[in-house]
């Protein structure tokens, strides 16, 4: 599961957290929480090849 600061942090990012503000998570498009996850994912991995923890 992701925290709510790091889906913050993500849809600020994607350009998204404007409608999270406004309609909550179930407002975002399929499209945009895909992107999310898959942009989760990539974070992930590169913290995985510092050594560091997911």
């Amino acid at each position: 599961m992701m925290s709510d600061q790091l889906k913050e942090e993500i849809a600020k990012e994607l350009g998204f957290y404007d409608t999270v503000q406004k309609e909550g998570w179930g407002g975002i498009k399929a499209r945009d929480a895909g992107n999310m996850v898959k942009r989760a994912i990539e974070m992930a991995e590169q913290n995985m090849q510092k050594g560091g923890r997911p």
